[in-house]
């Protein structure tokens, strides 16, 4: 195969791949992209944090789809359309569509449950039992959506060239991102999820609240907050709901950015997987 600017040499490989002295800056911006999302901060669990990652990841692939239409990587493409890295990145792609799709749904279903939430409360005469239920509707919609959305990128098992490589790359951290929203959005970790609606119960008929665990200040979890205490003072419900309330309409606006920005990078994915199909099958 002739050098190109996504090429690398390894002595591990059959064919010899030399890399020019300066790789594409298509390549250079990509890896600087990657860079800065591989070091944004992972430990970080608030709204503001995943919607900077989501504009990140829309910038990545925004140059990967640049990087695809190029004529240098339309020639690697056709000339190894072949090679099973070039099914993995099929693979990928449609992963990707996936898992977006996943996390769009969720979002949209916790903000169709909020909503509803609200609408009871608005109504005045939700019962006890009409609100508990509402509440588990609520919180059981985002649980639901780490079982969803738990999806793992193809292994790397062979030596690839510079372009392999990077787009190998671009997917695990697309997905990982992707993955950390779908536990962002599904509130309590799971381990506590069992002891959630014993908790939940005990608060609607006894006169104390036991301590729990501070949860990360964040609208997902201030939601979790405002339901625990509308629940406990049901005697005293006109201050709580306006509290609650406030609360979901903070979670919706949220939620509707993600959706936003998630929508945006579907289509991005699409152009990408397009683009590498109509290579491929010219």
């Amino acid at each position: 195969m002739a050098s190109t600017p996504f090429s690398q040499t390894s002595h591990h490989q059959p064919r010899s791949k030399s890399l020019p002295c300066k790789p594409h800056p298509l390549i250079l911006q990509c890896n600087q992209h990657l860079g800065s999302l591989e070091t944004s901060d992972a430990n970080s669990s608030s709204s503001s944090v995943f919607s900077h990652k989501l504009t990140g990841l829309q910038t990545l692939h925004d140059c990967v789809e640049k990087l695809v239409l190029l004529p240098l990587t339309q020639e690697v493409l056709v000339q190894e359309r072949q090679e099973k890295w070039v099914d993995e990145l099929l693979e990928g792609s449609l992963r990707l569509l996936d898992v977006c799709t996943v996390a769009k749904d969720a979002l949209l279903h916790t903000k169709e449950c909020a909503r509803e939430l609200q609408s009871i409360m608005r109504r005045k005469r939700g019962g006890e039992v009409e609100v508990t239920a509402e509440v588990r509707k609520f919180l059981a919609s985002r649980k639901a959506t780490v079982k969803k959305g738990k999806v793992s990128p193809s292994n790397k098992d062979h030596q690839t060239t510079t372009l392999v490589s990077l787009l190998k790359d671009v997917e695990v951290i697309t997905l990982s991102i992707l993955e950390s929203l779908l536990i962002f959005i599904s509130g309590p970790a799971q381990s506590k999820s069992s002891n959630y609606w014993s908790l939940v119960s005990k608060l609607m008929h006894n006169k104390k609240v036991s301590s729990t665990q501070e949860a990360d200040h964040n609208e997902f979890s201030n939601v979790d907050a405002a339901l625990q205490s509308f629940v406990f003072h049901m005697t005293r419900k006109s201050d709580n709901i306006n509290h609650l309330q406030s609360q979901l309409e903070n979670l919706e606006s949220v939620i509707q950015d993600f959706v936003e920005a998630l929508e945006i990078l579907f289509k991005r994915f699409i152009k990408i997987r397009v683009s590498l199909l109509n290579i491929l099958n010219h």
